[in-house]
């Protein structure tokens, strides 16, 4: 698969939790930070609190990238249900993200998605010194978003279980 195709990865979880329940946990940026190996934090910016329109910045580091930072935008917003976002260019995204939430029964399904481009990113900058490897590095990094992806929903399902988000461990801030 190529770059420009972009390419996605997705993966879910049932949560023995409420909707509602579960996403508290999804809103906080940072969150993800305690699962990935990739993702280093992030906060709001402006001052922002969650919603469509709202920025925020994001640490990532990559043993053969290296380190770098970018700025999301919100792009889809449904308390209890959607929290999308895009990467840098919001009408070209590096790329785009997403949490959905599906009412299961007396849980919920817990669904991330990310998607490769259109924009460019380090991996065009990558690709760009190895094109006759493109397919392969295009393959490594789509598994390497289900990894870290599957760590996220995992780690969002054991807080979630645990029981209600307290206030003290952290907002989405």
């Amino acid at each position: 698969m190529k770059y420009s195709d972009c390419p996605s990865a997705e993966v879910e979880i049932r949560i023995a939790a409420s909707p509602g329940q579960v996403w508290s946990w999804l809103i906080d940026v940072d969150l993800p930070s305690r699962f990935s190996a990739e993702f280093k934090g992030g906060y709001w910016l402006d001052d922002a609190e969650p919603g469509l329109g709202a920025r925020f910045r994001g640490r990532n580091s990559h043993p053969y990238a290296g380190e770098w930072e970018t700025t999301s935008t919100v792009v889809g917003f449904e308390p209890g249900r959607l929290f999308a976002w895009a990467v840098e260019d919001v009408d070209n995204p590096a790329g785009s993200w997403r949490f959905e939430l599906i009412p299961d029964g007396d849980g919920t399904l817990l669904r991330q998605r990310g998607q490769m481009g259109p924009g460019p990113s380090n991996l065009t900058d990558i690709i760009a010194k190895m094109p006759e490897r493109e397919e392969q590095l295009v393959d490594m990094r789509i598994e390497e978003f289900r990894t870290n992806m599957r760590a996220t929903v995992e780690g969002i399902k054991a807080l979630a279980e645990a029981g209600p988000r307290k206030e003290a461990a952290g907002g989405a801030g």
